[in-house]
C-alpha cells in the first residue's frame, strides 16, 4: 500500500475545501419563469376551472406554493424592472409599460440579477419579452445576459393592434442576441412563440454542463393578443385563453423534464410567477384575479397579488402552501444572500427573505412596510411588512365597475373611480378589500401614514407633489449625431 505523506494529505483537504461550496460541486442553477398578465386564479392549484395545469401543479406539490406574493407594480415594464433589480421601479425611473418609441430604459448602471450571477461565474440566458427599453443601449446583452432570443416589448405593440391608429406601433421584431432574425413578426409567427422560447430555454439548459446557470424565461403570453400552437388549440373548455395557459404549463413541463434528465433537479431552483394580475377589460381573453379586487393596472390585490411557485428539492420544503408575504423586489437580495454574493453597489429596496421561503415558524419579514406606486410615481398604497394591513391612499383607479369584460380579443372601456379618503384593509381577514377599517383602527392608520410620508421623502409622490431624494435616472438613448 502506498502511504500519502501527511503534508500531502493536508494539502488535499485544503484544496477540497477551497474548491467546494455549500452546494457541492457548484452553486445552484436558477430558472425564473415569468408569465405576462397571468392572474392569481389561472392555475389549477390556485383554483382555475375549465382546463388543467398538471406540470405546474406537480411543481407546487414538489415545492412551495405561495399565496401572498406580490409584484412591485401591476404593469409590464415597471414590474420586470423590480424582478431583475430588487428595486422599486420608480427608484429607477421606470414607470408603466415602455413604448417602442420611448427614449429611455433600464439604466445600464443598475445591477440586474443576471449581472450579479454572472459575476459569480454563472452562464446567463434569456428568452421571451424584454420590455425594459428598445435599442442596443438597453439590450439584455447590456444587462448581464450572455444570450437572448426574444422580442423587445409586448406582443400587442405592433401594426396589427386593432385598437391603435395606424402608425402607432412599428413592426414587432424577433432578436437572437443583438441580431434581428425576423424584422416583422406576423400572426402566424406569434402562434409559435411559446414553443420557440421553450426550445431556446431547453437548449440553453442542456448546454450548461460545467457552469451554474441562470435562465430567465419571460413568456409573452397570456398577454393579448392571444396565440397558441396547433398542439393546444381547442383543448380547453375555457376557449383560447385556457388553451394558452395549457401551453404555458406544457412549457414548464418541458423545462422540468430537461432538468431531471440532466440530473440537475436537486441543484436547481425553479421559480414560476407572473408580472401582474389579469387585464380584465379583455374579458374572455383575460385571466382571473380569483377572489381579489380589480386587476392589472391597479394597486388593488387583483393587480398586485400573483401566483408564485418555487421548487428546489432537498432545500425548499415539499408540498407546502405558504401564506407569508413578500414582494418581487425581494428575489434578488434573497438569491444574493443564499449565494453569499455581494449586493449591488447602488441602494436597492428588497431584503433577504430566505427564512420566509422556508416557512420557518419564527421568521419575520425584515421590511417594516412596502410602498405601492403606480402611474407616474403615484404612491397609492402602503402594506405592512407582515402583509396584514394595507392602507390605500386617495387616488384615481380604473375599473369595470362590475361590468363584464370584452369578447374575442376586443376590450370594453374602463371607467375611473376615486378613493377619496384613506382606506384600511385587514388582508388576513378580508383580502377582497371591500370593508375599510380606517375608522376602527386609527392607530394602524397613523402608523402606516408615517411610513407613507417616509416613502414620499425617499421616492416621491406625484399625488402630493413631493419629489423624492432617492430616485435615480433611467438610461437614455444617445441623441442623434452624438459621439
Amino acid at each position: 500500500m502506498i502511504r500519502c505523506p501527511r503534508f500531502l494529505l493536508f494539502l488535499g483537504v485544503v484544496f477540497a475545501l477551497a474548491t467546494s461550496s455549500t452546494y457541492g460541486s457548484r452553486p445552484p442553477n436558477i430558472i425564473l419563469i415569468v408569465a405576462d398578465d397571468l392572474g392569481y386564479g389561472d392555475l389549477g392549484s390556485y383554483g382555475a376551472k375549465g382546463y388543467s395545469t398538471p406540470h405546474l401543479d406537480a411543481l407546487a406539490e414538489k415545492g412551495v406554493r405561495f399565496t401572498h406574493f406580490a409584484v412591485a407594480q401591476a404593469v409590464c415594464s415597471a414590474s420586470r424592472a423590480a424582478f431583475l433589480t430588487g428595486c422599486y421601479p420608480n427608484r429607477l425611473g421606470i414607470h408603466g409599460a415602455l413604448s417602442p418609441k420611448a427614449l429611455h430604459g433600464l439604466n445600464p448602471q443598475e445591477t440586474t440579477l443576471a449581472e450579479l450571477l454572472r459575476a459569480q461565474g454563472y452562464a446567463t440566458g434569456m428568452a421571451g419579452k424584454w420590455h425594459l427599453g428598445s435599442g442596443p443601449e438597453f439590450s439584455p446583452l447590456q444587462q448581464g445576459f450572455d444570450q437572448w432570443f426574444g422580442i423587445p416589448y409586448s406582443n400587442d405593440m405592433w401594426p396589427h393592434h386593432p385598437e391603435a391608429p395606424p402608425g402607432t406601433y412599428p413592426p414587432l421584431p424577433l432578436f437572437e442576441n443583438d441580431r434581428v432574425v425576423d424584422a416583422a413578426l406576423s400572426p402566424e409567427d406569434q402562434i409559435q412563440l411559446t414553443t420557440r422560447f421553450t426550445e431556446a430555454a431547453v437548449s440553453f439548459i442542456t448546454q450548461q454542463q460545467k457552469r451554474p446557470f441562470f435562465f430567465y424565461l419571460a413568456h409573452p403570453m397570456p398577454h393579448v393578443p392571444l396565440f397558441v400552437s396547433e398542439k393546444f388549440r381547442g383543448k380547453s373548455a375555457r376557449g383560447l385563453y385556457g388553451d394558452v395557459i395549457m401551453e404555458l404549463d406544457w412549457s414548464v413541463g418541458e423545462i422540468v423534464k430537461t432538468v431531471k434528465a440532466l440530473g440537475l433537479e436537486r441543484d436547481t431552483l425553479i421559480i414560476f410567477t407572473s408580472d401582474n394580475g389579469p387585464w380584465l377589460s379583455y374579458g374572455t381573453h383575460a385571466g382571473s384575479a380569483g377572489a381579489f379586487r380589480e386587476g392589472k393596472g391597479t394597486s388593488w390585490e387583483g393587480g398586485l397579488r400573483v401566483p408564485c411557485i418555487m421548487a428546489w428539492p432537498d432545500t425548499l420544503p415539499e408540498g407546502v402552501v405558504n401564506d407569508r408575504f413578500f414582494m418581487s423586489i425581494d428575489l434578488l437580495p434573497t438569491i444574493a444572500g443564499k449565494l453569499n454574493a455581494p449586493r449591488p453597489s447602488l441602494a436597492i429596496d428588497g431584503r433577504d427573505v430566505w427564512p420566509l421561503l422556508l416557512n420557518e415558524p419564527e421568521a419575520r419579514n425584515p421590511h417594516e412596510a412596502y410602498g405601492v406606486w403606480y402611474a407616474q410615481n403615484e404612491l397609492q398604497a402602503v402594506i405592512s411588512g407582515d402583509g396584514r394591513w394595507k392602507l390605500v391612499l386617495p387616488h384615481t383607479y380604473r375599473t369595470l365597475g362590475g361590468k363584464p369584460g370584452g369578447d374575442r380579443g376586443k376590450p370594453v372601456k374602463y371607467t375611473n373611480s376615486q378613493v377619496n379618503q384613506p382606506q384600511l384593509f385587514d388582508l388576513r381577514q378580508e383580502p377582497a378589500e371591500t370593508t375599510s377599517l380606517a375608522s376602527t383602527q386609527p392607530q394602524v392608520v397613523q402608523q402606516l401614514t408615517v411610513l407613507a410620508d417616509a416613502f414620499r421623502q425617499d421616492l416621491g409622490d406625484s399625488l402630493t407633489q413631493i419629489k423624492g431624494q432617492g430616485n435615480r435616472p433611467a438610461g437614455r438613448k444617445a441623441a442623434p449625431g452624438s459621439p
